[in-house]
């Protein structure tokens, strides 16, 4: 393992060499220069180490999409912290679960969630507890201010933690992805270089940066590329348009392409001064790719990857993009298809996609069993994908294990949605499925059972919205279906792909 090779140094010789140019402009029009994200970042590691936060500590963060949020995972590598990014959409519940296994020294979120997890934080070893607000009432923004502003960089190797990044378990736990500074910086050097993204260009960021795309591969790409983002704290089709005509790059989930193709605006017109269009972190259906296409003049490039690898292929720049597939592995990355004991099938084989390189985390924490369970005795890890790879290296997915849905690019397992329902009196039995829909690609879709006897089993609205208090909006169900029994197989176990086949068509 190298030395000094903190992801933030990498980052702040970046600043330097791009100096020149506009790093943010928001929707205000204002801009924000890379000198200017320095000093915020100075300043909050300056107020991160006042309050107690140092190496290898965690900062838990659940704040909306700001600059102020980039400078505090940026504040945190530079002091040698380690990030902790959650989905804004999180309860208060899901929250007290993630903040039990991270320990964190320190919990970003908003002053009203704040007000709900303190406690829990603070038993479970938290010393400092910040808002984001610059409203004078003693948050992040107003200790930095007041913070004597760090300039060292911590020194780390390329194997110490940089990020602790949870992905749904498929036993209901949420799983701690431990991702190094090396996987970071190293995934990212390697996409600047195949999407020849060069200083200068202007990214369309409309994706969230609690999630692996909108902060590690967006954000650090466009960081350490040199790149000026045009920033948007959500995605809007409207304000996307807006921005087509003087943007070259644009990353995003195919929820963003079906919104955009719904839009009469868009047209080669829209897209002439458009490089590259990028769409992951959910499959992008075959139509949509033929009908961007036809609509822009543009092929979307579709790549893949998952939480604990970052990307793992990606369609060429230079080269065919083809609907259905998800490319080639990455340079220094690489990808087999094996069979359930780890050995290597032949090309055109379906079987279980594994993974090994410098962009692989090093582990679930404080998890070493489940760890040693998705690793072979090579190093290889085991994605829990299906796939087939072409004579020439071509790698599509035929199939998730798990009955993993996603929806709107973000991941749901069924077992923790089910828990949640058969929780709900008058429930009998649950069975949760994805299903096709045209905005998310995959929609939350729950088949119940009443008690034989008992509570009336509750109706769909009662039955949504009572989730929607301990479940974050994208877990919950957008249609609830009440039959008399669930279909079985002969060892009585439910039947999922018999259920996705009865309701594949209920969106249309």
């Amino acid at each position: 393992m190298s030395t000094d090779a903190n992801l933030f140094a990498l980052i702040a010789d970046a600043f330097t060499r791009h100096a020149n140019s506009a790093l943010f402009e928001l929707s205000s029009g204002a801009t924000v220069s890379r000198a200017d994200l320095r000093a915020q970042v100075s300043a909050m590691a300056g107020a991160l180490a006042a309050a107690g936060v140092g190496l290898g500590d965690r900062v838990t963060a659940q704040a909306d999409k700001s600059i102020a949020a980039v400078a505090l995972y940026l504040a945190t590598l530079q002091i040698g912290a380690i990030y902790n990014p959650l989905n804004t959409a999180y309860t208060a519940t899901e929250m007290a679960a993630f903040l039990a296994d991270a320990e964190p020294k320190a919990v970003i979120a908003t002053a009203a969630r704040l007000a709900q997890i303190a406690d829990r934080a603070k038993a479970n070893g938290a010393k400092a507890l910040f808002s984001l607000e610059a409203d004078g009432t003693g948050t992040l923004v107003d200790a930095a201010v007041a913070a004597r502003p760090i300039v060292d960089i911590a020194s780390r190797s390329s194997g110490d933690l940089a990020a602790l990044a949870y992905t749904s378990g498929t036993t209901g736990r949420s799983k701690g992805a431990m991702l190094t500074h090396g996987n970071l910086s190293s995934n990212a050097l390697t996409l600047i270089d195949l999407w020849e993204l060069t200083p200068g260009e202007r990214l369309i960021h409309a994706l969230p940066i609690y999630h692996v795309h909108g902060l590690f591969v967006a954000l650090d790409t466009a960081l350490l590329g040199g790149l000026t983002m045009l920033w948007m704290e959500t995605f809007s089709t409207a304000r996307v348009l807006a921005a087509l005509p003087g943007a070259d790059v644009m990353m995003g989930v195919p929820t963003f392409y079906t919104r955009l193709l719904s839009e009469p605006g868009l047209d080669r017109s829209a897209c002439s001064s458009m490089r590259l269009f990028i769409s992951g972190s959910a499959p992008l259906l075959p139509e949509t790719h033929k009908e961007f296409h036809a609509r822009t003049g543009h092929t979307i490039l579709e790549r893949y990857g998952m939480t604990e690898t970052g990307m793992i292929t990606s369609n060429p720049y230079d080269g065919d993009r083809i609907a259905g597939t998800v490319g080639y592995p990455l340079a220094d990355v690489s990808v087999r298809i094996a069979d359930a004991a780890g050995h290597e099938l032949p090309r055109d084989a379906i079987g279980g996609v594994e993974v090994r390189g410098p962009n692989v985390f090093s582990g679930y924490w404080r998890m070493p069993e489940k760890t040693a369970e998705e690793f072979r005795d090579d190093g290889w890890f085991i994605t829990g994908d299906q796939g087939v790879m072409a004579g020439d290296g071509r790698l599509s997915l035929v199939g998730r294990a798990k009955d993993l849905i996603i929806s709107g690019g973000l991941n749901v397992y069924p077992i923790e949605v089910e828990q949640a329902l058969n929780a709900l009196p008058g429930i009998g039995e649950s069975a949760v499925i994805g299903v096709p829909h045209p905005d998310f690609g995959e929609a939350v879709v729950a088949v119940v059972t009443a008690l034989a006897s008992g509570p009336a089993l509750p109706d769909q609205a009662e039955i949504i919205a009572t989730l929607s208090e301990h479940l974050a909006k994208f877990k919950c169900p957008k249609r609830v279906i009440a039959v008399a029994e669930l279909p079985r197989n002969a060892m009585g176990k439910v039947t999922k792909a018999e259920l996705r086949a009865m309701y594949k068509g209920l969106f249309g």
